[in-house]
C-alpha cells in the first residue's frame, strides 16, 4: 500500500527553498495575532463559546428537559448530519474556504439549536428542536474541522500535545462554567427542566462566540518562524482541474491503511456520550445534581487534558513511543474505568427497579460521592481519547490540506458513531447493554489501531513526520 504522501499537495522543501515568508510584521499586535500559539488560544475561547456552551446544555441530561427523547433525536439529527457533510464536503473543500469562513458558516448554528429548546420550554414542539439539531450538524462540520486542522497543524510535531492540553482545557472550562451557571439558575427547581433565562444566557455566549471567528487567520498568515511544511503552495482556483486533483487527493488520503486502521478509535470519539449523559447522569440524580456533575464531568476533561497532553509531549522520547505510551495509558485507564462502571450498572439497575430515578441530590453523601467520582473520570477519559487521536492525527502530517482532510474523517466517523449511539438511548435499550456496547467498543477500537502506532516515524524533526 502506498503511503499517503502520493495523496499530499507538493510541499516538497524545494517549495520551502523557493518561498519567501513575508516580513514580520513591526507592530507588536499584528506580530501577537499572527502567532501560532495566539490563534489557538482563540480557536479554543471560540470553541468554549459554541460547542462548549453545547456540551454544558447536552450534560445536563436531555438538554435541560424532563423527557430525554426529544434531545436524544436531535443528537441524531446532529451527529447525522455532521458525520455526511464532514465526509463528503468540508474536509475535502477545507483549502477552499479557510478557517475564519468554515467558522463563520458553521458557528451559529449553535445558537440557534439552543434557541430551539428555549422555543421547546414555550411550546413542546419538538420538531423544531430535530430541525434546529440537523442544522447545527452541518455547521458542526465546518466548526470541527476548521477547529482540528488549526490545533494540529498551526504548532510543531515537539508541542502539539501542548496545544491540544490548552485547547481542551479552555474549551472545556465553557462547558463547566455552563454547568455551574445552571446549577445555580435551577438550584431550587422542582419541575426537571431548566429555565427560559438559562437558555438565554446560553445563546448570547454563543452568538458572542462566533462573532470572534473574524478574527481567525489562516496557515499562509502566520509568522515566519512557522512556515515550511505547514504552508500550503496549492493554488485555490475552484476550476475543473483543481476540483479533479482535490477529490483524487482525498480519496488516496482516507483510503490509506494507516488512517483506517485509526477509524474505530474515531467512529468511538462520541458513542461514549449517549450512555454517560442521558443513562448515568440523566436517569440517576435530579436536576440541579445533573448541572453539577455536568461541571465536573467537563472539569475532568480539562484535567485529563492536560495529562495526556503532557504525556504526548514528553520530551527525550522519539514521537513512536510516545504514540505507544499514549496508547497504553488508554488501554489501562479504560478497563480499570470502565470496570468501575459495571459495579455502577449493576447497583443502579437494581435502584431502578425499585422505582428510584432521576432521585440522588448532591447532598446525598455516600450514596452521591461513588457515581460522582465515576463520572468524574468518564469525562477524564473522553479527554484522554479525543486528545491522543487528535495528536497522532498530527503525526501523520504536518500539511493543513493532508491534516483537514484526516480531520475532516474523523469529524465525520465521530458523529457517525454518536448518531448510532443517541438512537440506540433513544430507543431505550436497557442500560447494561448499552454500557457493554461502549465497553466493547472502546477496547476493540484501541486493539485496531496498533499498526498505525507501530509504523509511526519516530523522528523529531517537521521534515520526518510526514506519512503523508
Amino acid at each position: 500500500m502506498s503511503e499517503i504522501k502520493s495523496a499530499e499537495p507538493d510541499v516538497t522543501s524545494s517549495h520551502d527553498n523557493e518561498f519567501i515568508p513575508p516580513a514580520p510584521a513591526k507592530n507588536i499586535w499584528s506580530r501577537i495575532y499572527h502567532d501560532p500559539w495566539f490563534q489557538v488560544s482563540l480557536i479554543s475561547f471560540i470553541s468554549f463559546c459554541n460547542p462548549g456552551m453545547y456540551n454544558a446544555l447536552t450534560g445536563m441530561g436531555g438538554s435541560g428537559q424532563v423527557d430525554s427523547t426529544v434531545a436524544a433525536n436531535s443528537n441524531v439529527a446532529t451527529h447525522a448530519c455532521t458525520a455526511g457533510a464532514a465526509l463528503v464536503l468540508v474536509g475535502a473543500f477545507y483549502k477552499y474556504l479557510g478557517p475564519r469562513l468554515s467558522l463563520l458558516i458553521g458557528g451559529w448554528t449553535y445558537a440557534l439549536y439552543a434557541g430551539s429548546l428555549l422555543h421547546f420550554n414555550r411550546t413542546a414542539n419538538g420538531a423544531f428542536v430535530i430541525a434546529a439539531g440537523a442544522i447545527l450538524g452541518l455547521g458542526a462540520a465546518f466548526f470541527w474541522v476548521a477547529q482540528g486542522t488549526i490545533m494540529v497543524t498551526y504548532t510543531n510535531d515537539n508541542t502539539r500535545g501542548r496545544a491540544i492540553a490548552l485547547f481542551w482545557v479552555v474549551f472545556n472550562l465553557g462547558g463547566a462554567i455552563g454547568s455551574l451557571a445552571s446549577f445555580g439558575l435551577n438550584y431550587h427547581s422542582k419541575s426537571g427542566t431548566v429555565t427560559d433565562s438559562t437558555y438565554i444566557a446560553y445563546i448570547v455566549v454563543m452568538l458572542f462566540g462566533w462573532a470572534l471567528s473574524v478574527f481567525v487567520c489562516s496557515t499562509e498568515s502566520l509568522s515566519r518562524k512557522y512556515h515550511g511544511s505547514r504552508i500550503s503552495h496549492d493554488s485555490k482556483a475552484l476550476n475543473w482541474s483543481n476540483l479533479k486533483r482535490t477529490i483524487l487527493e482525498t480519496v488516496k488520503i482516507v483510503f490509506d491503511w494507516r488512517v483506517m486502521c485509526l477509524y474505530p478509535m474515531f467512529y468511538n470519539a462520541n458513542v461514549f456520550y449517549s450512555y454517560q449523559q442521558n443513562t448515568v447522569n440523566g436517569k440517576t440524580f435530579n436536576l440541579r445534581t445533573r448541572s453539577l456533575n455536568g461541571a465536573l464531568y467537563w472539569i475532568a476533561q480539562m484535567v485529563g487534558g492536560l495529562l495526556m497532553g503532557s504525556v504526548l509531549d514528553l520530551k527525550g522520547i522519539n514521537r513512536r513511543a510516545r504514540a505507544w505510551i499514549g496508547w497504553t495509558v488508554l488501554f489501562v485507564t479504560g478497563m480499570a474505568i470502565w470496570g468501575g462502571g459495571y459495579k455502577f450498572q449493576v447497583w443502579n439497575d437494581q435502584r431502578m427497579q425499585l422505582g428510584f430515578k432521576q432521585d440522588i441530590d448532591y447532598k446525598a453523601g455516600s450514596q452521591y460521592l461513588g457515581p460522582m467520582f465515576l463520572y468524574f473520570f468518564y469525562g477524564a477519559y473522553d479527554s484522554f481519547w479525543q486528545s491522543y487521536c487528535y495528536w497522532i492525527i498530527g503525526a501523520q502530517s504536518q500539511n493543513p490540506v493532508v491534516n483537514a482532510v484526516i480531520v475532516g474523517t474523523y469529524s465525520a466517523l465521530k458523529p457517525a458513531g454518536g448518531a448510532m449511539a443517541w438512537r440506540i438511548n433513544a430507543n431505550k435499550l436497557n442500560a447494561m447493554s448499552e454500557f457493554a456496547m461502549n465497553w466493547g467498543l472502546c477496547i476493540g477500537s484501541l486493539l485496531v489501531a496498533v499498526p498505525t502506532v507501530l509504523t509511526l516515524r519516530k523522528g523529531k524533526d517537521d521534515a520526518e513526520t510526514d506519512h503523508c
